[in-house]
């Protein structure tokens, strides 16, 4: 066993997600910094503004959360999910202490998205204050489809003036797994042919997973 290893996986008392605890806390870092790869993320960033008060990113680490606040974004939509891991511990941590609002969307990079999750994703989209920024882990491929959603549902954006937030440009690579995300607006896009229907009227009355997986 690695000494990386050895160092994360504790007793099950020691491995708790209270941060408070020392020694919880020093494994939930090691693990924040090196299994979910924030040390890369300390100095680097894809943020772009892709709306007047809207943004998208990798997720910042509490030195960007300070950075983010202090430029007067106020509301932080994590498209994660809120599972108890060091990741969202620590943002959730970030946020509380800067007054940020957080909302959390699960979203997977490389799975279709699920309807129940994309709808509260327009909801968000709806309620959130502004300015907001949502990220995911890389800012490439989760951030990319909701940058993609929003701004055909708020901005009146073609699928393809859309397709642009899933590029080599934010680290999205199509010919990837997360190439699913590209071929649901594929799907969209091949409705519209059909007429005229908005993209969130789509994914709460046509949107079909089968159709989707017969893409591949």
């Amino acid at each position: 066993m690695s000494l990386l290893s050895r160092l994360l996986r504790g007793s099950p008392r020691t491995r708790s997600t209270d941060l408070s605890d020392p020694a919880a806390r020093r494994r939930a870092l090691l693990h924040y910094n090196l299994i979910d790869h924030a040390i890369l993320r300390h100095h680097w960033t894809n943020m772009d503004e892709i709306a007047p008060g809207v943004w998208r990113s990798n997720q910042p680490t509490h030195a960007r959360f300070v950075e983010i606040r202090a430029a007067g974004i106020k509301s932080i939509l994590n498209l994660r999910g809120t599972a108890e891991q060091p990741r969202f511990l620590f943002e959730k941590e970030s946020c509380e202490a800067l007054g940020l609002r957080l909302t959390s969307v699960m979203l997977h990079a490389r799975k279709p998205p699920a309807r129940d999750q994309v709808l509260k994703l327009f909801e968000a989209f709806r309620t959130l204050e502004r300015p907001f920024l949502m990220h995911c882990k890389s800012g490439a491929d989760r951030a990319g489809f909701a940058s993609a959603l929003y701004l055909m549902a708020h901005e009146g954006w073609t699928v393809a003036q859309a397709r642009r937030h899933l590029s080599f440009r934010y680290l999205h690579v199509r010919a990837s797994k997360a190439g699913v995300l590209g071929r649901v607006l594929d799907l969209y896009e091949a409705r519209l042919a059909r007429g005229p229907i908005g993209i969130e009227e789509w994914f709460a009355t046509d949107y079909d997973l089968v159709a989707l997986r017969e893409r591949r």
